[in-house]
């Protein structure tokens, strides 16, 4: 890490931070309080920091107002901003693709906009996007939940790298981190460990906004920054959870149907990585885990462990889709009852080492994708070596307690 360059790039992207706040009044520190989105800030600006810009924004369903009308539509409508391409990620602009899927390339019927594929593009492929394009300034807009592994970051990380390359102003509209903000957990990620589900080392559940991360990028891992403007969220605090912002939940993706998923995902997204099911077609994926020939005695044996502000429920269930599917399995539900108390990370391990003792079936995916998840082979080592829950999280606190150092520098709220 070049400490000078962090130094200059976080008072650089700092003084480039914009938002346009009403004045501040009693009402903001008491239950009246209204948070203000990113895109709600920008618009009450009347678009100023996208003036005389052609404007192309990187964005999916979850990009809306309050009144779920899409930024895109409202924008368009506007004579206030020159609105003049979509870029979609994974899923989609309008989110119709599944898991690993996006729209390609094509003219979006509502409003007529160019929409560009950005999904598996970076680099230079990607800069050549933005050029044909013709944009000034890319914008980037996406509900984010939480964790390393989730990939719109790292379409935010992809865009920013290439609108450097293409010469572009990059913008970054904020929303709020819906499993709050309040700490780093988990294991940090080793660079040959790098891939779509995690570019860079930071730790696996990050605490920070898409506009902390988007300076953090900046500041430390981009090869030349970019010119960045943020515009912040007003109202938001780091300790509030997604239900506390009053503001609508669209699914980021078909699989986080809930800010519940979002809640437990940084911790049972590492079942992916095994030969369980991680509840993917069902009505509660991440929430369900199981395989064929599990019984009660793993959510016995991980209720026995007592893990803050959680218990677990023997349950059954019949994927529609991906594992397992039509085949009815066992497992456990998980039912967070402290929110407050309870860390994903430390539940999904724990969760990992008890399957691995009540199942002999118990197995890791054949391409060892548990490494990639969760940043290096230390998880799936660990846990094969027969370490206990609290061995496995020791394994990587003096690296978590590093990035946590690193991390605290590109916060922008309280």
């Amino acid at each position: 890490m070049r400490l000078s360059r962090r130094a200059l790039l976080a008072a650089t992207t700092a003084a480039a931070s914009f938002t346009a706040a009403p004045p501040a009044t009693a009402a903001d520190s008491g239950r009246h309080r209204q948070l203000r989105t990113g895109f709600e800030n920008l618009r009450a600006s009347a678009y100023a920091p996208l003036r005389g810009q052609r404007v192309g924004i990187v964005t999916n369903p979850t990009g809306v107002t309050r009144d779920v009308r899409h930024i895109v539509d409202v924008m368009h409508a506007d004579p206030r901003v020159e609105l003049t391409a979509v870029f979609g990620p994974e899923h989609g602009f309008r989110g119709t693709a599944q898991a690993g899927g996006s729209e390609g390339r094509y003219d979006d019927p509502a409003t007529g906009l160019p929409v560009y594929d950005t999904y598996l593009k970076s680099g230079r492929p990607l800069a050549d996007v933005f050029t044909t394009a013709g944009v000034d300034t890319v914008v980037f807009d996406i509900q984010d939940a939480g964790a390393r592994f989730y990939t719109y970051i790292w379409t935010l990380y992809d865009c920013m790298e290439a609108a450097q390359l293409a010469g572009k102003r990059f913008v970054v509209l904020d929303r709020p981190n819906p499993v709050t903000g309040r700490s780093a957990q988990g294991p940090v990620l080793h660079k040959e460990f790098a891939t779509f589900v995690g570019r860079q080392p930071i730790s696996q559940a990050h605490g920070m906004t898409v506009c902390e991360l988007a300076r953090l990028f900046n500041g430390e891992f981009l090869s030349a920054p970019v010119p960045l403007e943020t515009v912040l969220m007003t109202g938001w605090r780091r300790a509030e959870f997604y239900d506390a912002s009053a503001l609508p939940w669209v699914p980021p993706s078909p699989n986080m149907p809930t800010p519940d998923t979002a809640l437990v995902y940084s911790g049972t997204c590492m079942f992916e990585g095994t030969n369980l099911s991680e509840g993917r077609g069902t009505t509660r994926p991440f929430e369900l885990l199981g395989a064929d020939g599990i019984d009660g005695r793993w959510a016995a044996a991980a209720n026995e462990l007592h893990l803050p502000g959680v218990h677990f429920r023997e349950a059954y269930f019949a994927p529609t889709f991906s594992k397992f599917q039509g085949k009815t399995v066992g497992g456990v539900q998980i039912h967070v009852d402290d929110r407050a108390a309870y860390d994903p990370v430390r539940t999904g391990i724990a969760l990992l080492v008890t399957a691995r003792k009540v199942w002999s079936g118990f197995a890791w995916r054949s391409d060892n994708w548990i490494d990639k998840l969760t940043g290096s082979t230390h998880v799936r080592t660990a846990i094969d070596a027969g370490a206990s829950t609290d061995e496995v999280v020791a394994g990587w606190q003096e690296e978590l307690t590093a990035f946590r150092r690193i991390r605290k520098d590109y916060l922008l709220y309280k």
